[in-house]
C-alpha cells in the first residue's frame, strides 16, 4: 500500500521538528545585553547616517523632554497659585487647583477641557514621595490622572475605580521607605518625575459652582513629611496669581521642546527613564550618538540641524487630526492607546504635540476632526449642524462634551464665553424626535436656539468630542460620532 499524502506531511513535519531541535541544541547560550558589542565613538560615520538616527531619537524622546521642561517651569512657583492668573501651579511636591473652568487665555496645554475643574502638580517621587488627598465626591464624576515621564498613566484614582476617600501615597520606582499608618493606598510611578492632573466634573451653573467649592478645597497634595492624618484644605478661590515669565510665542501652545537644545537634554532622559523591555539597544544607539557629538562639534551641529528639521517636518503636522489615532467613522478619528502608550511611539509623540495629558481609554475616549462630512476643512464662515440621533448621544457613565478649537487647539474667544456643549449644559433643547442638533459657526443661525449654538472663529477650526467613562459602545468602537453637515 502506498503512503498517503497525510502520512508524507506527518513525516516531513517530524523531520523539520527534529532538525529544529537539533539546531537549537547546537546554538550557543543566549547572551545578556551587557555582553553584546556596542558602537564605538571613535568611528567616523557619514552625516546621512547621523541624520537618520538623530531623527529617530528626536521623535522617540520628544514627549519625555517635553515633560521635563514642563516640570522645570511649573515647579518654579513660589507657592500654590495660578500662573499668569489662569494656570494651576505649585512648587515641587505640591499641587495647584482652579476654582472654575480653565480660562481661554492659558497656553500651557493644548486642547483644554471646559467640563471640569482642573488641578496640576509635578513631583520627584524618589526624592520626595507625596500624599494625595481624596475627599468624598459622592456621585460627582472625578478622576486624578497621574503620569510618569513617558506620559503613561499610573495608578487608579477616580470614580471609574470606585476609589474610596482617604490619603494615597505616591512614590517613585526606587522608594523603599515605610508607609505610615493612616495611608489608604500606595501608588508607584515607573519614573521619579511624575505629575498629576485632577479633573472634577462641574455643571455650567452657578448652583454647581457653589456646590463644588468645598470638595475641590480638599484636593490637596503635599510631601509625605507633612502627613499628619488630618484632611487639609486650601481655599482655591483665593489662590494667588503668580507672574508668568514665559511667552508662548503667539497663539499656540508654549514651546516646551526647543530643537536647538534637545540633544543637550536627551542624555538626562536616558539616565532618568529606565528602558522598557526591548529598548536597551535603542538606548545604546542614542548614547553612542551623544558620545559622537561630544567628541565632534560638526556632528553636534548635524544633530541640531536635524532636530530643527524634524520638528518642522514631523512634529508640527501632528496638529492635524488626520495624523492622530485611527478612523472612527463619519470623518472623525479616535484616540489610540491614550496614556497607555507602551511602545506606540507614533501616537505618544503625536498626542504630546496635539493634546498632551489624555486620560487612558477606559477613563476617556476622544474623537476629533478638522473636516466636515464632505471632507472639506471646517471654517467658521460656514454654518454646520451636528445632529445626534435620538438615543444616540455618546453612551457614557460619566459625561460627554463637544468642544470647538482654533487651528492651534485652543479656545477662540466669543461673546458667550462658550467653548463646549454637552452634559454640563442643562438648557440644551432637543428636537421633536428626541435628537439633539448642535449648531457650529461664527454666526448663530436665525432658527437655532442660542443654547445649542457653539460659536466658532471666522477662520479654520476643529471639533473634539470627549466621552468620559464610556460604556461598551464607546470602548469597542461601535458608537460613531455624527456627520458634520454644512447647513443649507
Amino acid at each position: 500500500m502506498k503512503p498517503t499524502a497525510s502520512l508524507f506531511k506527518v513525516a516531513l513535519l517530524s523531520t523539520c521538528l527534529l532538525g529544529t531541535s537539533a539546531a537549537l541544541a547546537q546554538q550557543p547560550p543566549a547572551q545578556s545585553f551587557s555582553d553584546l558589542n556596542m558602537p564605538s565613538a571613535e568611528v567616523t560615520p557619514h552625516p546621512e547616517y547621523i541624520k537618520a538616527l538623530a531623527r529617530t531619537a528626536y521623535l522617540w524622546g520628544w514627549p519625555m523632554v517635553n515633560m521635563q521642561n514642563r516640570h522645570d517651569q511649573i515647579t518654579q512657583a513660589p507657592e500654590p497659585g495660578r500662573l499668569g492668573g489662569v494656570l494651576p501651579v505649585a512648587p515641587r511636591g505640591q499641587i495647584g487647583m482652579l476654582a472654575d473652568y480653565i480660562e481661554p487665555s492659558q497656553r500651557f496645554i493644548a486642547c483644554p477641557n471646559q467640563d471640569v475643574v482642573y488641578g496640576l502638580g509635578f513631583f520627584d517621587l524618589d526624592e520626595e514621595p507625596v500624599v494625595v488627598q481624596v475627599p468624598d465626591f459622592g456621585d460627582r464624576f472625578w478622576v486624578y490622572a497621574a503620569y510618569d515621564q513617558r506620559t503613561d498613566q499610573f495608578g487608579e484614582l477616580g470614580k471609574p475605580y470606585d476609589t474610596k476617600p482617604g490619603f494615597y501615597l505616591m512614590v517613585g520606582p526606587n522608594w523603599d521607605g515605610e508607609t505610615p499608618e493612616g495611608i489608604t493606598g500606595v501608588i508607584q510611578s515607573s519614573t521619579s518625575l511624575a505629575n498629576i492632573v485632577p479633573r472634577v466634573f462641574m455643571n455650567d451653573t452657578d448652583e454647581d459652582r457653589a456646590a463644588i467649592q468645598d470638595l475641590i478645597d480638599q484636593v490637596v497634595v503635599y510631601p509625605l513629611a507633612d502627613f499628619d492624618g488630618e484632611m487639609k484644605t486650601i481655599d482655591w478661590s483665593e489662590a494667588p496669581a503668580i507672574p508668568n515669565p514665559s511667552d508662548s510665542g503667539g497663539g499656540g501652545e508654549t514651546q516646551w521642546v526647543v530643537p536647538e537644545n534637545y540633544f543637550d537634554q536627551l542624555g538626562g532622559v536616558l539616565d532618568a527613564v529606565a528602558p522598557l523591555p526591548g529598548e536597551e539597544a535603542m538606548y545604546a544607539q542614542f548614547r553612542w550618538l551623544l558620545d559622537l557629538a561630544e567628541r565632534d562639534p560638526d556632528i553636534k551641529q548635524v544633530l541640531v540641524d536635524e532636530a530643527i528639521a524634524t520638528d518642522e517636518e514631523v512634529i508640527k503636522p501632528f496638529l492635524r487630526w488626520e495624523h492622530n489615532g485611527r478612523p472612527a467613522g463619519n470623518g472623525w478619528n479616535r484616540s489610540t492607546n491614550n496614556a497607555e502608550w507602551g511602545v506606540d511611539y507614533y501616537d505618544r509623540t503625536g498626542t504630546a504635540r496635539s493634546n498632551m495629558f489624555d486620560n487612558r481609554p477606559n477613563e476617556t475616549q476622544y474623537f476629533y476632526t478638522d473636516y466636515d462630512a464632505s471632507g472639506e476643512q471646517l471654517v467658521g464662515s460656514n454654518s454646520y449642524t451636528v445632529t445626534f440621533p435620538a438615543d444616540a448621544l455618546p453612551p457614557v457613565n460619566g459625561f460627554w462634551s463637544m468642544t470647538m478649537y482654533d487651528e492651534a487647539h485652543f479656545f477662540a474667544d466669543n461673546d458667550l464665553g462658550r467653548y463646549s456643549l454637552g452634559t454640563k449644559n442643562t438648557d440644551l433643547q432637543m428636537n421633536d424626535d428626541g435628537s439633539l442638533t448642535i449648531h457650529v459657526g461664527a454666526t448663530k443661525p436665525e432658527d437655532a436656539p442660542e443654547s445649542n449654538w457653539l460659536p466658532a472663529p471666522e477662520e479654520n477650526f476643529s471639533l473634539y468630542i470627549r466621552a468620559y467613562w464610556g460604556k461598551d459602545a464607546i470602548l469597542d468602537g461601535s458608537w460613531q460620532p455624527p456627520a458634520i453637515e454644512v447647513a443649507e
